[in-house]
């Protein structure tokens, strides 16, 4: 009988010391996995024990080019070997830049600059009561199951309780109504009410993509009623679905959707590709709508960022990432329904576009049943057991939100995990 040799003890040692570290000196506000990772290098991950996983998590669609990307990395030392911070009071030319070719993606308008997905969001807080103040309107209306990030403006935001629990008072201005339910916006418009806050496609609320329909007359009641229409697309946004934005992927071929144009847009996450870096963009007329003195941060557009944001948008153009994420993303939905249609005891729903997939679980999956912990957590542990990076949303919803230049053999190989877990709880 062959010997099974334990791994070295200082490995083991390595990841208790790491996690000690963690559970001593951390604020414990996160509910962690129990992974300690070493290194990644393009679309894996390997952890303190030398286990490698296939990432199709992306760190919560941030790493745009994967991990260890070796452009990045030349970017962020050049640039760091010339001017890493001179401060918002005055110039330089990665900003300029950076923010001319978001606006070439997009539209005419303007571009301010922050650290995060929550950040960009404050900005459209601030830009639509500035936009309202005269009139004295203020009033947001959002959807439920939205998320809009972890502030105390972010959580008012946000439609879902459970990230309320324990800040109230809750900051007032802001209403929630279903998403998809154009009717619903209609009716809950006051005369207090200043702008609508949607998500291009619901990310932490399971992968639901706006419909072509809502996202017109959201145009058009807005122009109506005289309302700004704000879009976050901190998740959903920077070529995930295809398209820069993804209300452009959404409304392809839609009539009238090419001349569709939100008033403004947040984003983050993959803009850095792991790097920390925020921005949002405003449509004219109102990009002087936040004047000196409104709004500001320390670390918003500094070089580094814009360096690393720039050599990204280079890579991904020059690359045609887009293009990858178009015909990859579709034929990985065209197999996970197939697998939904095969074990439809085990699968739900598969629904997205692009980079953003979500698989709903069915109910009441017996090996899920009696546990304490939601199915989606559940599942995703079972993929990290078997060398597979997902990321939970909600109760029953797992996410694929992988890197844009993830490769056919690299999907392949996440979609064969998938299946052989859902066999497993299928049988």
């Amino acid at each position: 009988m062959k010997e099974i040799i334990p791994p070295p003890p200082i490995v083991q040692n390595e990841q208790q010391q790491i996690q000690e570290l963690f559970n001593k000196f951390v604020v414990p506000s996160y509910g962690r996995f129990d992974l300690t990772f070493k290194r990644g290098q393009g679309s894996y991950l390997w952890d303190v024990r030398g286990k490698r996983y296939l990432d199709l998590g992306g760190g919560i669609a941030v790493c745009a080019l994967g991990h260890a990307n070796p452009e990045i990395t030349a970017a962020l030392v050049e640039q760091s070997r010339e001017l890493m911070h001179v401060s918002n009071l005055y110039y330089h030319a990665p900003q300029g830049r950076l923010a001319k070719k978001i606006v070439e993606h997009i539209a005419p308008g303007k571009v301010f600059f922050c650290n995060s997905g929550a950040e960009a969001n404050e900005g459209l807080y601030k830009l639509a009561r500035k936009f309202g103040h005269d009139e004295g309107r203020f009033e947001i209306v959002a959807a439920t199951n939205s998320f809009h990030g972890r502030t105390l403006g972010g959580i008012a935001a946000t439609g879902q309780d459970k990230v309320k629990k324990g800040f109230e008072p809750i900051m007032p201005g802001f209403r929630h109504v279903p998403y998809n339910d154009l009717k619903a916006v209609e009716d809950a418009i006051s005369p207090a009410t200043v702008a609508v806050l949607i998500e291009g496609v619901q990310g932490e609320g399971g992968i639901t993509p706006a419909k072509p329909e809502y996202l017109l007359g959201l145009r058009k009641l807005c122009d109506e009623r005289k309302l700004l229409l704000m879009i976050d697309a901190v998740q959903c946004g920077h070529f995930r679905s295809g398209r820069f934005q993804s209300y452009q992927r959404l409304l392809e071929g839609v009539d009238g959707g090419e001349a569709f144009l939100p008033d403004a847009i947040s984003m983050a996450k993959s803009l850095g590709g792991g790097f920390p870096i925020g921005a949002f963009w405003v449509r004219e007329p109102y990009g002087d709508l936040l004047g000196p003195g409104t709004h500001g941060t320390t670390f918003g557009g500094t070089p580094l960022g814009c360096a690393v944001a720039l050599k990204i948008f280079e890579v991904i153009e020059r690359d045609k990432l887009a293009d990858n994420v178009r015909h990859l993303g579709d034929w990985l939905m065209a197999e996970l329904l197939k697998l939904k249609n095969e074990f439809p005891q085990v699968i739900s729903e598969v629904r997205g576009v692009g980079f953003l997939i979500g698989i709903e679980l069915a109910e009441r999956i017996p090996a899920f049943t009696g546990l304490d912990k939601a199915p989606s957590i559940q599942m995703v542990n079972r993929l990290h057991e078997a060398g597979l990076m997902t990321i939970p949303s909600g109760l029953r919803v797992f996410r694929l939100l992988p890197a844009l230049n993830l490769t056919k053999s690299e999907a392949a190989e996440g979609l064969a995990i998938i299946r052989a877990e859902v066999k497993k709880l299928a049988a």
